[in-house]
Protein backbone atom coordinates (compact mmCIF):
# COMPACT_ATOMS: atom_id res chain seq x y z
CA UNK A 1 0.00 0.00 0.00
CA UNK A 2 1.36 3.20 -0.81
CA UNK A 3 2.25 6.06 1.53
CA UNK A 4 -1.04 8.28 1.24
CA UNK A 5 1.34 11.14 1.66
CA UNK A 6 3.93 11.02 -0.25
CA UNK A 7 0.79 10.37 -3.10
CA UNK A 8 -0.28 13.67 -2.25
CA UNK A 9 3.09 15.21 -2.43
CA UNK A 10 3.64 13.76 -6.45
CA UNK A 11 0.26 14.45 -7.15
CA UNK A 12 0.84 18.28 -6.00
CA UNK A 13 3.80 17.83 -8.40
CA UNK A 14 2.16 16.69 -11.26
CA UNK A 15 -1.04 18.94 -11.07
CA UNK A 16 1.75 21.90 -10.47
CA UNK A 17 4.43 20.61 -13.74
CA UNK A 18 1.12 19.02 -15.90
CA UNK A 19 3.24 16.14 -16.69
CA UNK A 20 3.69 12.78 -15.35
CA UNK A 21 7.31 12.77 -16.66
CA UNK A 22 8.30 16.43 -15.52
CA UNK A 23 7.18 15.23 -12.00
CA UNK A 24 8.75 12.18 -11.83
CA UNK A 25 12.44 13.98 -12.77
CA UNK A 26 11.66 16.27 -10.03
CA UNK A 27 10.67 13.43 -7.20
CA UNK A 28 13.67 11.28 -8.57
CA UNK A 29 10.60 8.62 -9.38
CA UNK A 30 10.02 6.42 -12.42
CA UNK A 31 7.19 7.68 -14.15
CA UNK A 32 5.31 3.92 -13.66
CA UNK A 33 5.78 4.77 -9.61
CA UNK A 34 4.74 8.38 -10.10
CA UNK A 35 1.56 6.82 -12.05
CA UNK A 36 0.99 4.50 -9.64
CA UNK A 37 0.95 7.28 -6.50
CA UNK A 38 -2.10 9.46 -8.63
CA UNK A 39 -3.61 5.85 -9.42
CA UNK A 40 -3.91 5.38 -5.48
CA UNK A 41 -5.63 8.24 -4.86
CA UNK A 42 -7.83 8.25 -7.08
CA UNK A 43 -8.83 4.42 -6.47
CA UNK A 44 -9.01 5.67 -2.65
CA UNK A 45 -11.12 8.85 -3.39
CA UNK A 46 -13.44 7.30 -6.24
CA UNK A 47 -12.88 10.42 -8.60
CA UNK A 48 -10.79 10.96 -11.58
CA UNK A 49 -8.38 13.76 -10.45
CA UNK A 50 -7.18 14.36 -14.02
CA UNK A 51 -7.54 14.04 -17.37
CA UNK A 52 -5.10 12.78 -19.48
CA UNK A 53 -4.31 13.13 -22.96
CA UNK A 54 -1.35 12.99 -25.61
CA UNK A 55 -0.53 16.17 -25.15
CA UNK A 56 -1.72 17.76 -21.19
CA UNK A 57 -3.19 16.83 -18.33
CA UNK A 58 -6.63 18.28 -16.66
CA UNK A 59 -7.27 18.57 -13.57
CA UNK A 60 -10.90 17.48 -13.03
CA UNK A 61 -13.36 19.49 -11.04
CA UNK A 62 -12.71 16.55 -8.09
CA UNK A 63 -8.95 17.28 -8.35
CA UNK A 64 -8.83 21.09 -8.69
CA UNK A 65 -10.95 20.56 -5.09
CA UNK A 66 -8.75 17.82 -3.68
CA UNK A 67 -5.51 19.60 -4.83
CA UNK A 68 -6.67 22.84 -3.11
CA UNK A 69 -6.78 20.44 0.09
CA UNK A 70 -3.75 18.36 -0.31
CA UNK A 71 -1.93 22.07 -0.56
CA UNK A 72 -3.37 23.12 2.66
CA UNK A 73 -2.17 19.75 4.29
CA UNK A 74 0.92 18.89 3.75
CA UNK A 75 2.04 22.96 4.12
CA UNK A 76 0.50 22.16 7.77
CA UNK A 77 2.53 18.97 8.09
CA UNK A 78 5.73 21.35 7.13
CA UNK A 79 5.08 23.57 9.45
CA UNK A 80 4.34 20.70 12.61
CA UNK A 81 7.47 19.51 11.43
CA UNK A 82 9.12 22.84 11.52
CA UNK A 83 7.93 23.03 15.07
CA UNK A 84 8.94 19.76 16.35
CA UNK A 85 12.80 20.52 14.71
CA UNK A 86 12.50 24.22 16.58
CA UNK A 87 11.40 22.62 20.45
CA UNK A 88 14.83 20.57 19.95
CA UNK A 89 16.93 23.43 19.33
CA UNK A 90 15.10 26.43 21.19
CA UNK A 91 13.37 26.52 24.75
CA UNK A 92 9.68 26.64 24.03
CA UNK A 93 6.59 25.63 24.52
CA UNK A 94 5.23 24.81 28.11
CA UNK A 95 7.14 22.12 30.35
CA UNK A 96 5.31 20.16 32.70
CA UNK A 97 7.26 20.20 35.50
CA UNK A 98 6.23 18.17 38.95
CA UNK A 99 8.26 18.61 42.60
CA UNK A 100 7.78 17.44 45.82
CA UNK A 101 5.67 19.95 47.99
CA UNK A 102 8.16 21.70 50.04
CA UNK A 103 11.22 21.28 47.71
CA UNK A 104 8.66 23.06 45.24
CA UNK A 105 7.61 25.69 46.99
CA UNK A 106 10.90 26.81 48.60
CA UNK A 107 13.07 26.40 45.83
CA UNK A 108 11.57 25.78 42.69
CA UNK A 109 8.75 28.27 42.30
CA UNK A 110 11.14 31.31 43.04
CA UNK A 111 13.35 30.32 40.35
CA UNK A 112 10.76 29.93 37.48
CA UNK A 113 10.96 34.28 37.04
CA UNK A 114 14.59 34.30 36.50
CA UNK A 115 13.80 31.36 34.30
CA UNK A 116 11.11 33.18 32.27
CA UNK A 117 13.64 36.04 31.51
CA UNK A 118 16.31 33.79 30.24
CA UNK A 119 13.60 31.82 28.12
CA UNK A 120 10.78 33.87 28.01
CA UNK A 121 8.74 31.50 25.28
CA UNK A 122 8.77 29.30 27.80
CA UNK A 123 5.79 28.55 30.53
CA UNK A 124 5.37 26.13 33.28
CA UNK A 125 2.46 23.67 34.16
CA UNK A 126 3.85 23.20 37.80
CA UNK A 127 2.51 20.48 39.68
CA UNK A 128 3.35 19.55 43.40
CA UNK A 129 3.18 16.70 45.18
CA UNK A 130 4.80 14.77 47.73
CA UNK A 131 4.19 11.69 45.85
CA UNK A 132 6.25 9.55 43.07
CA UNK A 133 4.13 10.45 39.75
CA UNK A 134 4.52 8.56 36.50
CA UNK A 135 6.21 10.67 33.84
CA UNK A 136 4.76 8.72 30.80
CA UNK A 137 1.04 8.31 32.07
CA UNK A 138 0.15 11.65 33.45
CA UNK A 139 2.11 13.55 30.65
CA UNK A 140 5.34 15.15 33.03
CA UNK A 141 8.09 16.26 30.72
CA UNK A 142 10.47 16.47 33.56
CA UNK A 143 10.68 15.73 37.71
CA UNK A 144 12.69 16.59 40.65
CA UNK A 145 13.08 13.22 42.97
CA UNK A 146 14.80 13.73 46.05
CA UNK A 147 16.19 10.07 47.27
CA UNK A 148 17.99 7.33 45.90
CA UNK A 149 16.67 6.26 42.97
CA UNK A 150 14.89 2.91 41.81
CA UNK A 151 16.95 1.44 38.70
CA UNK A 152 13.98 2.48 35.63
CA UNK A 153 13.83 3.51 32.30
CA UNK A 154 13.99 7.45 33.40
CA UNK A 155 17.01 9.66 32.39
CA UNK A 156 18.14 11.43 35.63
CA UNK A 157 20.70 14.35 35.94
CA UNK A 158 21.93 15.23 39.52
CA UNK A 159 21.14 18.55 40.53
CA UNK A 160 22.38 18.96 43.86
CA UNK A 161 23.36 17.21 47.26
CA UNK A 162 20.91 16.66 49.70
CA UNK A 163 22.16 16.84 53.37
CA UNK A 164 20.07 16.12 56.33
CA UNK A 165 19.95 16.70 60.07
CA UNK A 166 18.57 16.21 63.40
CA UNK A 167 17.52 18.87 65.62
CA UNK A 168 14.76 20.19 67.53
CA UNK A 169 14.14 23.36 69.49
CA UNK A 170 16.55 24.89 72.62
CA UNK A 171 12.96 24.66 74.33
CA UNK A 172 12.62 21.20 73.73
CA UNK A 173 16.41 20.17 74.70
CA UNK A 174 16.08 22.36 78.04
CA UNK A 175 13.28 20.24 79.13
CA UNK A 176 13.59 16.79 77.81
CA UNK A 177 17.95 16.98 77.60
CA UNK A 178 19.84 16.19 74.37
CA UNK A 179 20.83 12.64 73.55
CA UNK A 180 24.56 12.58 72.63
CA UNK A 181 24.70 9.05 70.90
CA UNK A 182 21.94 7.69 68.64
CA UNK A 183 20.67 5.23 71.20
CA UNK A 184 19.54 8.01 73.27
CA UNK A 185 16.98 8.79 70.48
CA UNK A 186 14.94 6.04 72.12
CA UNK A 187 14.15 8.30 75.17
CA UNK A 188 12.84 11.22 72.82
CA UNK A 189 9.59 12.26 70.82
CA UNK A 190 11.09 11.85 67.70
CA UNK A 191 8.36 12.96 65.01
CA UNK A 192 8.33 11.02 62.22
CA UNK A 193 7.93 11.69 58.35
CA UNK A 194 5.23 9.37 56.22
CA UNK A 195 5.84 8.92 52.99
CA UNK A 196 8.33 6.24 52.07
CA UNK A 197 11.73 7.20 52.90
CA UNK A 198 14.83 5.80 55.12
CA UNK A 199 13.85 8.89 57.54
CA UNK A 200 10.60 7.47 58.06
CA UNK A 201 7.98 7.23 61.04
CA UNK A 202 8.83 4.37 62.90
CA UNK A 203 12.89 4.08 62.28
CA UNK A 204 15.83 6.63 61.09
CA UNK A 205 18.68 5.59 58.90
CA UNK A 206 22.60 6.86 59.69
CA UNK A 207 25.30 6.72 58.10
CA UNK A 208 26.42 8.07 54.04
CA UNK A 209 24.54 4.59 52.52
CA UNK A 210 22.01 4.18 55.69
CA UNK A 211 23.51 1.33 56.58
CA UNK A 212 23.01 2.12 60.84
CA UNK A 213 18.85 1.73 61.47
CA UNK A 214 17.39 3.07 64.28
CA UNK A 215 14.03 2.55 66.02
CA UNK A 216 12.19 5.80 66.92
CA UNK A 217 8.93 6.55 67.77
CA UNK A 218 6.65 10.02 68.60
CA UNK A 219 3.37 11.21 68.99
CA UNK A 220 3.34 13.25 65.82
CA UNK A 221 3.54 11.72 62.38
CA UNK A 222 3.11 14.26 58.77
CA UNK A 223 3.12 13.51 55.25
CA UNK A 224 4.85 17.29 54.56
CA UNK A 225 8.37 18.49 55.84
CA UNK A 226 6.67 21.39 56.32
CA UNK A 227 4.43 20.38 59.30
CA UNK A 228 7.02 18.60 60.96
CA UNK A 229 9.19 21.71 61.18
CA UNK A 230 6.36 23.81 62.67
CA UNK A 231 5.83 20.87 65.23
CA UNK A 232 9.56 21.21 66.16
CA UNK A 233 10.44 24.84 66.27
CA UNK A 234 7.41 24.98 68.79
CA UNK A 235 9.22 22.79 70.64
CA UNK A 236 7.21 19.01 70.35
CA UNK A 237 10.28 16.94 69.15
CA UNK A 238 13.03 15.84 66.98
CA UNK A 239 13.01 16.02 63.66
CA UNK A 240 15.27 14.27 61.12
CA UNK A 241 14.45 16.31 57.56
CA UNK A 242 17.11 17.86 54.85
CA UNK A 243 18.61 21.26 55.31
CA UNK A 244 16.55 22.36 52.70
CA UNK A 245 14.00 22.61 54.84
CA UNK A 246 15.88 23.08 58.19
CA UNK A 247 18.48 25.23 57.09
CA UNK A 248 16.88 28.62 58.05
CA UNK A 249 15.77 27.92 61.32
CA UNK A 250 19.20 26.37 61.99
CA UNK A 251 20.67 29.65 61.23
CA UNK A 252 18.54 31.63 63.34
CA UNK A 253 18.47 29.51 66.57
CA UNK A 254 15.01 28.77 66.40
CA UNK A 255 16.31 24.88 65.90
CA UNK A 256 19.59 23.24 66.91
CA UNK A 257 21.56 20.40 65.51
CA UNK A 258 21.97 17.42 67.54
CA UNK A 259 24.12 14.24 67.37
CA UNK A 260 26.19 16.15 64.86
CA UNK A 261 29.11 12.94 65.70
CA UNK A 262 27.26 11.06 63.16
CA UNK A 263 27.03 10.80 59.86
CA UNK A 264 23.41 10.95 58.37
CA UNK A 265 22.00 9.80 55.45
CA UNK A 266 22.83 12.05 52.03
CA UNK A 267 20.16 11.36 49.57
CA UNK A 268 20.35 13.31 46.40
CA UNK A 269 18.20 16.08 44.44
CA UNK A 270 17.67 14.47 41.26
CA UNK A 271 15.71 15.65 37.82
CA UNK A 272 14.46 12.53 35.90
CA UNK A 273 12.65 12.47 32.82
CA UNK A 274 11.41 10.20 30.31
CA UNK A 275 13.93 8.36 28.23
CA UNK A 276 14.04 7.41 24.11
CA UNK A 277 14.57 10.56 22.27
CA UNK A 278 16.39 13.46 22.81
CA UNK A 279 15.00 15.75 25.38
CA UNK A 280 13.09 19.22 24.00
CA UNK A 281 15.31 22.25 24.55
CA UNK A 282 13.00 23.74 26.80
CA UNK A 283 13.94 20.42 29.20
CA UNK A 284 17.45 20.56 28.87
CA UNK A 285 17.90 24.37 29.18
CA UNK A 286 15.76 24.02 32.94
CA UNK A 287 18.04 21.23 34.11
CA UNK A 288 20.72 23.12 33.06
CA UNK A 289 19.38 26.53 34.46
CA UNK A 290 19.10 24.69 37.96
CA UNK A 291 22.43 22.72 37.74
CA UNK A 292 23.61 26.07 37.72
CA UNK A 293 21.73 27.73 40.22
CA UNK A 294 22.58 25.23 42.98
CA UNK A 295 26.50 24.72 42.28
CA UNK A 296 28.68 24.60 44.10
CA UNK A 297 26.87 24.82 46.76
CA UNK A 298 22.64 25.54 47.22
CA UNK A 299 21.80 28.24 49.10
CA UNK A 300 20.09 26.55 51.61
CA UNK A 301 23.14 24.71 52.99
CA UNK A 302 25.37 27.84 53.07
CA UNK A 303 26.25 29.02 56.58
CA UNK A 304 25.72 25.72 58.12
Amino acid sequence: MLDRVTSMQVFVRVAALGSFSAAARMLDLSQTMVTKHVAALEDRLGVKLLHRSTRKLVLTEGGRTYLAACERILAEIEEAEASASLDRIEPRGTLRLNVPLTFGFRHIAPALPEFARLHPAVSFDLGLADRYVDLIEEGWDLAIRIGRLKDSSLVARRLAPCRTVVCAAPSYLKQHGTPEKLDDLAQHNCLGYTLPSAIGANRWTFGQDGETVVPVQGNLRANNGDALLAAAVAGQGLIYQPTFIVGDCLRDGRLVRVLGGYPTYQPGIHAVLPSGRQAPAKVRAFMAFLAQRFAPEPDWDRGL
